[in-house]
């Protein structure tokens, strides 16, 4: 049940998917994403699962996208698997609870916003680079973000693109509960449990009803950044942000208009 980079488990009716890529921060490359859409896409069907529980490693939730993965190999079209990963978690009827320990970047936050408990250590960051590295934001958070906390608190996190803490993404209400990083997954772990044993229907009907407002939407906001984002990797913005990064420097955006 399980490759190098994704790994899963089943115990007690919950099932854990692991990112486990930690000499890259657990980056997600397309290979990852595709399966992880494959994974995803058969939990509503499998009678053994009732929740599922999302980790990284120890000291590492997500570092967001493999860029040089994504540069060598554009995704493109609706079938990119990078967008079947993305509209599967936001599908996934049965409730799905995050573990953040350490870094939360790019998509590693934008996931959770599809997720419907969240905890975090007390050290985890998150972060939404879009902006720094010449690309926009991604994964419906242009919609989501600011119906959860407002559009002025929204444009600071994605438009000066500074890394935050877990105390403020807690206030916020970008997730549930800070806890010391030791005991993050062993918490998660015990939520998920705990919905794994409630009553499935009225699970999966309560889910339903909670994101039924914003479901259509959310699908049509994921394609509609999703055409912008990756027109904009391959742009001249995006080549001065990885090159800078590859020699080490900040980015120099003076002479773009």
């Amino acid at each position: 049940m399980s490759t190098d980079h994704i790994l899963t488990s089943v115990d007690d009716r919950v099932l854990t998917i692991r990112l486990n890529r930690p000499e890259k921060k657990n980056a997600l490359t397309q290979a990852m994403y595709t399966r992880l859409a494959e994974i995803l896409g058969t939990v509503d069907a499998d009678k053994d699962v009732r929740a599922v529980l999302i980790a990284g490693t120890d000291d590492c939730f997500c570092s967001g996208n493999d860029l040089q993965d994504f540069l060598n190999l554009p995704a493109a079209g609706p079938d990119a698997p990078v967008l079947r990963f993305m509209r599967a978690l936001a599908a996934v009827g049965k409730p799905v609870v995050a573990a953040i320990n350490g870094p939360a970047v790019g998509v590693g936050t934008t996931l959770l916003f599809h997720c419907d408990l969240a905890y975090a250590g007390e050290n985890t960051r998150f972060h939404l680079p879009f902006v720094n590295i010449g690309i926009c934001p991604e994964y419906a958070s242009s919609l989501l973000l600011p119906r959860m906390i407002g559009h002025v608190q929204a444009a600071e996190l994605v438009m000066l693109a500074e890394p935050f803490t877990a105390a403020r993404a807690l206030a916020a209400r970008l997730i549930n509960a800070v806890l010391p990083d030791a005991e993050v997954f062993a918490h998660a772990r015990a939520k998920a449990v705990k919905l794994a044993q409630q009553a499935p229907g009225a699970l999966r009907t309560t889910k339903m009803l909670l994101k039924r407002w914003t479901d259509p939407k959310v699908d049509e906001a994921i394609g509609f950044e999703a055409e912008h984002f990756m027109a904009m990797l391959q742009g001249a913005e995006a080549r001065e942000a990885l090159t800078a990064f590859t020699h080490k420097r900040k980015p120099d955006f003076s002479s773009f208009s």
